[in-house]
């Protein structure tokens, strides 16, 4: 669970800002943990105490992908199938991550949940985008272990693990993904996913 960014468009560590009466890191974790044999709580650096929701907690990196190699540290060696949640997106239910660890276990290299995107696309510098065969991704993204550790050799950055584990030759796949689980980026997106709650 990668919940170490500093929530800078945010205005703070948005993944503690409590929701419902619980945290978002809190709504993040319950799924995980009903889909998952283990869960490793990635935290801020300033927050290195041991979080009881988790069954590790262990400090980030300076950025996303350095995050997940600190969690990947915690996993156990002898794990087939890693997932790699954002505590940003608090409403993704435990079927979705069963849904990425199936498709891992049937042969994918990695599997992204995704979904079709309904606006159209214009690139900044002009000419719109066909939008057909394109979808938004969404993590909880499950890897085959050392595909993902691979993928991370040499300590490379990029926005999600889907593009690092391709970038070293593996195979992502998409399944569906869910409209609901909506990443909280500011304060705003905030009174979505209180509607949204169960």
């Amino acid at each position: 669970m990668v919940a170490a960014g500093s929530g800078t468009r945010f205005g703070g560590p948005k993944q503690y800002t409590e929701l419902g009466g619980r945290r978002l890191v809190d709504w993040a974790l319950d799924a995980a943990r009903r889909a998952c044999d283990g869960v490793v709580l990635v935290a801020p650096p300033d927050r290195p105490d041991h979080d009881p929701a988790a069954d590790h907690t262990v400090p980030g990196g300076a950025t996303r992908s350095a995050s997940v190699r600190c969690g990947l540290e915690a996993v156990p060696a002898d794990a087939p199938v890693v997932v790699v949640h954002d505590a940003a997106r608090p409403l993704a239910p435990p079927e979705l991550f069963d849904a990425v660890i199936e498709a891992v276990e049937a042969g994918a290299d990695g599997a992204v949940p995704g979904v079709l995107v309904a606006d159209t696309l214009r690139r900044v510098e002009g000419g719109v985008l066909d939008r057909d065969g394109v979808v938004a991704v969404q993590t909880p993204q499950a890897f085959r272990a050392d595909a993902l550790r691979r993928a991370h050799e040499g300590d490379p950055d990029a926005t999600d693990d889907a593009t690092l584990v391709e970038a070293a030759g593996g195979r992502v796949v998409v399944v569906e993904g869910d409209r609901r689980n909506l990443k909280v980026t500011d304060p705003t997106d905030l009174e979505l996913v209180r509607a949204l709650l169960p």
